[in-house]
């Protein structure tokens, strides 16, 4: 039996002594807060591109649900687009980031797959339908998941 000179080491398995990695989950306060700091950016721009096409007159009380194309794109579309595109490049929205929190899938701990991340978007209107129970249910979890995150098998944890 002849030994590669060039074969890297090898060490059986049982030599070598892992410790197991503490996951901690972002409790319901902190992503409350995140989530407001998110709706704030949001509003700091859609709000004045809002004026700027509609004018003041967009927050009459007797305005439509949508006021118009630019209203659904500005108001729906850009969110939307937004935080998904976060959560795939950088793992977490502005808000999560400033408290080192991570979305990322619940089994393998890894980056979120596309449809993940837009089930787990459209997964929060299904937790505000019911008073908003999915979304206060990550304050009784174990893991700490809304129902968005459940149904998209995700977790949101710090880095």
């Amino acid at each position: 039996m002849s030994i590669n000179p060039f074969a890297p080491p090898t060490t059986e398995v049982a030599d070598i002594e892992v410790a197991p990695q503490e996951v901690r989950y972002v409790g319901f306060w902190v992503r409350v807060v995140a989530a407001l700091v998110d709706t704030l950016l949001v509003l700091a721009i859609t709000m004045p591109l809002l004026v700027t096409i509609y004018g003041w007159a967009y927050f009459d009380d007797g305005k439509p649900v949508i006021a118009g194309p630019a209203d659904a794109l500005l108001s729906w579309g850009l969110p939307a687009l937004a935080s998904i595109v976060f959560w795939l490049t950088k793992q977490a929205t502005p808000g999560k980031m400033l408290f080192s929190a991570a979305i990322v899938d619940a089994k393998t701990g890894g980056k979120l797959s596309t449809g993940q991340a837009i089930g787990r978007y459209l997964g929060y209107f299904v937790s505000l339908l019911p008073l908003g129970l999915g979304i206060l249910w990550v304050a009784f979890d174990a893991r700490k998941q809304g129902w968005h995150d459940k149904l998209a098998g995700t977790v949101v944890v710090r880095r």
